[in-house]
């Protein structure tokens, strides 16, 4: 029996390549001593598959940054701004069209389907001269070689780089991308008839578009692209890969019935109908790679019903043409387990990273040959057991409470209208009223305070005066600055999850869990395994510490349920609604817990609400309906003078505004500076919102600062569409990542642009 692993993660065990990648960025090492880390963790990867037994090894799922923008670099579809001038592409115009540089930004960055990883979105356009201009994918398939290891190199398909572009700045709007099909495919010829030279046998194309809800013309296009390739795939076994959710129907008959295709690849994860169209009918003679441990998340795999539902599929396919595999790439999970030496012993066995789903890939192989490993079989039974059974994992008092639920709608008594009188005869604030969105900046000495009372080289009444002078700092900052309703800067927290997670019961945290999100940058989810309960108050004493040291209104911060639930590796032993419900009656205690100390404005960030949606239209309103209900829980107790609001980040909320109107909020702040203010446009097509809004009118993700007319100029475009007496200024994200040095200026400017505007709206009435 044959196993496969569709795609690893590249960051190594330690971060490697992150740290690699920023002390080449920083100047402080070369190009060479990049490339050798990359070498190197690529061979100990591939080795580490091959000694697991894995026959089918991915090659070309390597990254310096992205995957899609190594395509965009093999098709030399390098925008005219970073000056190309031919040839193989190195790593100054790679970077540069990563990151931006001093003279021209980045490319548009932007979610991986609904995973929290981030691609470099292909600026694409009638002008582009396609060339070959990155020669990645030959080069690491004849090091591997070298290595005495065949592997099976992976290209993103054509069809889903097109469907993954955007039209170029310039180019009409409705450029119709697939138009350019014609003029990739020769250079995806050239890729292929090299690897076949090189003696590749085996060819991954990964085509995850094909999970979307797809119009006949595109799923056409897939049919005559690879009509188009068939001649130059003879001779190699050609495998299309699809992930993260079911196949629809008419999709599964156009990829089954692909010119020159010898093996296909299904999500039987998150795509369980999928077995149902394969058990309907599979095409006689070809492969069946079937991805039955989960490339998302890190519970160990229920080996005896994975084996159970390869049996079945042995049975329609055939045993030499099954194939055992992940459901997607291990990208998305955590790298090694071994590196977990912190993890309590029980919760580390109901766990599996990357590294251990390799050697589950393996077993469940090795078992449909008939060598079962009976001793591996019987520890995963027992872990299984255990966790099923575990007194911490299930909590009666939290399940009675999510099941009392499901009657309600949690709405607040009255209307927002009302509420935001109420608010203001409370709150007396201006029109145009100033806020920023939490965070302040994250002084190495701030991070030096915690690491250290962490680790207990100071006590805790040390922590507590360091933590109380930065925000007496912070307050001090912005009542000189004459900003509106404050915050208290956030100095105790690490991470806007991971800080609640470990307050909470029924979360585990790992030290070495990193997952890559774009680039260098990694994110640690915590691991929800049990139901969810807060034991204790976890922000009120810092959010009335700082309302204590000003007359001017505080808002509390807290990270909604929403969110929560997908930044973490959540429990797959029931529903994503029921953890969601049951995070959100934990934050709604401590919504109410800070009203009673006397917090009147709370504000509940929900960051990812758009980010979770599912990539099938038909599952996407239940969903909206059951996330929006969660945020509705978290306040729908408070009084009407307590002003809720929220915030959200970079995401495309024209879809989804009419359930961003139902979560029915007081105010919310929205990122808006670099999606070139598309959420205006909703505005502008009509939507009536009575609420609060404030759309940011700076970007804090970019050093520079803008000036008080560029920021008056932004809130003139929205006052165009917006009423005056719901918009509010401020910037678009917190400043965490921020340095004082662009942050107090920006802010100054900010205020002034918002006065200016008090004064020029005063005297035209």
């Amino acid at each position: 029996m044959a196993s496969h692993i569709v795609g690893y993660p590249r960051m190594g065990p330690k971060r490697e390549l992150k740290f690699a990648l920023e002390s080449f960025w920083d100047g402080k090492s070369s190009a060479e001593d990049l490339k050798k880390v990359a070498a190197d963790l690529r061979s100990s990867i591939w080795k580490q598959m091959a000694d697991a037994g894995i026959k089918h090894i991915p090659s070309n799922t390597f990254s310096y940054y992205d995957q899609v923008l190594d395509t965009t670099a093999m098709l030399g579809a390098v925008p005219p701004r970073y000056n190309w001038n031919g040839g193989e592409i190195g790593f100054d115009i790679y970077f540069s069209m990563a990151r931006g540089n001093a003279s021209v930004p980045a490319m548009e960055m932007t979610k991986w389907f609904d995973t929290n990883y981030h691609f470099i979105v292909p600026e694409l356009g009638p002008e582009v001269k396609f060339s070959y201009a990155s020669h990645k994918a030959v080069d690491e398939y004849k090091e591997a070689k070298a290595l005495g290891l065949d592997t099976v190199p992976v290209l993103i398909g054509p069809v889903s780089y097109l469907l993954l572009s955007k039209p170029a700045k310039g180019v009409e709007k409705t450029f119709p991308l697939l138009s350019l099909l014609g003029k990739i495919l020769p250079i995806y010829k050239e890729v292929v008839s090299e690897l076949k030279a090189a003696g590749a046998s085996w060819i991954q194309f990964d085509e995850p578009t094909l999970v979307m809800d797809l119009d006949s013309h595109k799923l056409q296009m897939f049919t005559d692209a690879y009509a188009e390739l068939e001649s130059c795939l003879s001779g190699l076994n050609v495998l299309i890969e699809t992930y993260f959710a079911d196949v629809p129907s008419e999709a599964y008959k156009t990829l089954t019935a692909l010119k020159g295709v010898s093996a296909y690849g299904f999500d039987l994860v998150r795509g369980t109908n999928t077995l149902d169209l394969i058990k309907g009918g599979f095409p006689k003679g070809k492969y069946l790679f079937a991805g039955v441990v989960d490339g998302r998340n890190i519970w160990a795999n229920d080996l005896a019903a994975s084996f159970g539902t390869l049996h079945s599929l042995e049975g329609i396919v055939g045993k030499d043409k099954l194939v055992v595999s992940t459901s997607c790439s291990l990208l998305h999970t955590a790298v090694d387990l071994v590196n977990e030496t912190k993890l309590d012993k029980e919760i580390k066995s109901w766990l599996a990273f990357a590294a251990q789903k390799v050697v589950e890939v393996n077993a469940l192989a090795k078992a449909l040959a008939g060598h079962k490993d009976e001793a591996f079989f019987s520890s995963n039974a027992a872990a299984q057991a255990s966790r099923k059974s575990s007194p911490r994992v299930t909590n009666e008092a939290v399940q009675k409470a999510a099941a009392a639920l499901k009657g309600s709608d949690h709405r607040r008594a009255t209307n927002v209208s009302t509420r935001l009188d109420a608010q203001q005869k409370n709150l007396n604030l201006p029109i145009l009223p100033t806020t920023t969105i939490g965070s302040f900046p994250q002084t190495i000495e701030l991070r030096r305070v915690r690491r250290e009372y962490k680790a207990k080289k100071i006590s805790e009444d040390e922590y507590v005066k360091a933590i109380k002078e930065e925000i007496s700092k912070v307050v001090k900052l912005q009542e000189d600055l004459d900003i509106d309703v404050l915050v208290h800067g956030e100095p105790e927290r690490n991470d806007m999850v991971e800080y609640f997670g470990e307050q909470l019961s029924g979360f585990a945290f790992t030290v070495n869990g990193w997952v890559q999100s774009y680039g260098s940058r990694c994110v640690k989810p915590p691991i929800i395994y049990g139901d969810v309960s807060r034991p204790k108050p976890m922000t009120v004493f810092w959010s009335s510490t700082a309302q204590s040291m000003t007359a001017r209104p505080m808002k509390g911060m807290l990270t909604g349920p929403v969110t929560i639930l997908n930044w973490s590796f959540v429990r797959n032993d029931q529903p994503r609604y029921e953890t969601c419900y049951q995070i959100a009656l934990a934050i709604k205690d401590e919504v109410e817990d800070l009203e009673k100390a006397g917090i009147n404005v709370i504000q509940i960030d929900e960051a990812a609400l758009r980010e979770g949606l599912p990539l099938r239209k038909s599952e996407q309103a239940y969903y909206l309906e059951w996330a929006v209900h969660s945020f509705r829980i978290t306040n729908c107790g408070v009084k009407d003078t307590t002003q809720i609001h929220t915030h959200m980040c970079y995401s495309n909320f024209n879809d989804i505004i009419h359930s961003i109107i139902d979560m029915d909020a007081d105010v919310i702040t929205i990122e808006n500076s670099r999606s070139d203010e598309k959420l205006l446009s909703v505005f502008r097509e009509g939507v009536k919102y009575g609420a609060g809004i404030g759309p940011g009118v700076y970007d804090i993700h970019s050093p520079r600062i803008p000036s008080t007319e560029e920021i008056a100029d932004r809130i003139n475009k929205m006052l165009a569409v917006l009423e005056t007496n719901i918009l509010w200024v401020n910037p678009d994200c917190g400043l965490k990542t921020r340095k004082y040095s662009e942050v107090k200026p920006a802010l100054k400017n900010m205020v002034a642009a918002a006065k200016l505007l008090r004064t020029q709206l005063a005297s035209a009435k």
